[in-house]
């Protein structure tokens, strides 16, 4: 009988000590991924810097292991900053993304002695312009804009996305306003354009395409800017998926770069990315113990002890995903089953009609590639308990996220019976 191994444990010496569900991060692994990223991403004709995307997942610790790494930081509201302040994330690397920014937002961030500020619309900028008189601090605004490329696994569509929520058509008067509106303020700078085209994107054409348009945009400024190209580095879920080797990509994003703007005799301060699911995507695994066993005329259930409250992503994305039953690694795959949740909606569905060996209830679950949005977009319907978070390393263990109790249902309710 082979186990599954994480970090050099098996799983199930973690399933007993932390309970299940449990998400569980390779931390080695995230690490090697963020040095095949800083391997790749460089220049000698302009600054480079990676920013890791925070929304993928967020903790203390990995913020930790974020600046440990050298990396700086994307944060998308103010709770998010709140997390990267008591992490002492150092503020002069935090990036601050988002469509709808509150004032109290941009207020506490500034307070805090935030200065990067993605902005994403003319009324955004016109407040920021406002705030920074107010507190007398300066700040560099890169302009968020919609470049008209939407990237697909293996293709882009050009226009397909000037309708978004997100970024500002560079020809627009919104956009064109934004920026005279930068110019003339004496505490805001154009630090430069940011893009972004979408998310497990494979092949590089699209991402070609971006850089060609920022760049055109480059000959209207004086002074060199910085661009940001944003993330969506695909990551292997399946084994349809077949993602770039992150060195090779960024490298190939950074020649693209240097030959787009010799072409136009053109220089740039700095070149940005924002990796989030390709650093802790494929690191982490969820942790389940089957329960109930369910045979229907046309279907085998394997039921878990979670579900949709702590993988959202199959039931609102249709996300597919492998697994296996992590002490019988080498027994065959013999029954078609769907491995189903605990929570009352038909759509808590982890996989479909997947093939794993007979199992009994009682046995370990292992679904792969859960590292990505699981924690992040966890929740408490059904008043179900969030997960535990561990990170594992050369056979060590350490816990960064407790499991919830009941208790912690109750945290904030007023009338509640219980007092916390």
């Amino acid at each position: 009988m082979t186990e599954l191994m994480i970090g050099e444990i098996p799983v199930s010496q973690l399933a007993k000590k932390y309970q299940t569900p449990l998400y569980v991060y390779d931390e080695k692994k995230m690490e090697e991924t963020i040095k095949a990223f800083k391997r790749g991403f460089t220049s000698v004709h302009f600054q480079t810097k990676i920013l890791y995307a925070s929304k993928a997942f967020q903790t203390i610790e990995m913020l930790r292991l974020i600046d440990s790494q050298g990396l700086g930081l994307d944060v998308v509201s103010g709770g998010e900053i709140y997390t990267a302040l008591q992490a002492k994330f150092p503020v002069e690397n935090i990036y601050f993304h988002g469509n709808n920014k509150t004032v109290d937002e941009l207020r506490y961030a500034i307070e805090n002695g935030l200065s990067h500020f993605v902005a994403d619309n003319v009324m955004e900028v016109e407040v920021l312009e406002r705030l920074s008189r107010e507190y007398e601090q300066k700040l560099s605004i890169m302009l968020r804009l919609n470049v008209g490329i939407e990237a697909h696994t293996h293709e882009y569509i050009v226009t397909a996305h000037i309708d978004s929520k997100f970024g500002m058509l560079y020809e627009s008067e919104a956009c064109q306003q934004a920026i005279r509106c930068i110019q003339e303020s004496d505490y805001l700078s154009l630090e430069g354009f940011h893009a972004h085209i979408g998310s497990q994107i494979f092949d590089m054409t699209a991402w070609f395409a971006e850089i060609d348009q920022l760049v055109s945009y480059l000959q209207d400024f004086d002074q060199p800017l910085s661009l940001n190209l944003g993330g969506g580095f695909g990551i292997r879920y399946t084994t349809e998926d077949t993602p770039l080797p992150i060195e090779e990509a960024v490298e190939k994003l950074v020649s693209h770069t240097e030959e787009a703007l010799a072409k136009k005799k053109l220089s740039i301060k700095q070149l940005l990315i924002e990796p989030g699911r390709s650093i802790v995507g494929e690191a982490g695994t969820t942790l389940y113990t089957i329960g109930y066993i369910k045979e229907t005329p046309h279907q085998n259930y394997y039921f878990v002890d979670g579900g949709m409250t702590d993988n959202i992503r199959p039931a609102l994305y249709q996300a597919n995903y492998t697994c296996d039953l992590a002490k019988k690694l080498g027994e065959e795959k013999t029954v078609k089953v769907t491995i189903a949740g605990k929570m009352c909606e038909s759509g808590d569905v982890v996989i479909k009609n997947t093939f794993l060996p007979p199992a009994q209830t009682g046995d370990l679950l292992a679904v792969y590639a859960t590292g990505a949005y699981g924690y992040s977009m966890s929740s408490n319907y059904n008043r179900a308990l969030r997960p535990a978070v561990v990170f594992v390393k050369e056979g060590a263990s350490r816990l960064v996220v407790r499991r919830q109790e009941y208790a912690d249902l109750l945290r904030g309710e007023i009338n509640g019976t219980s007092q916390i």
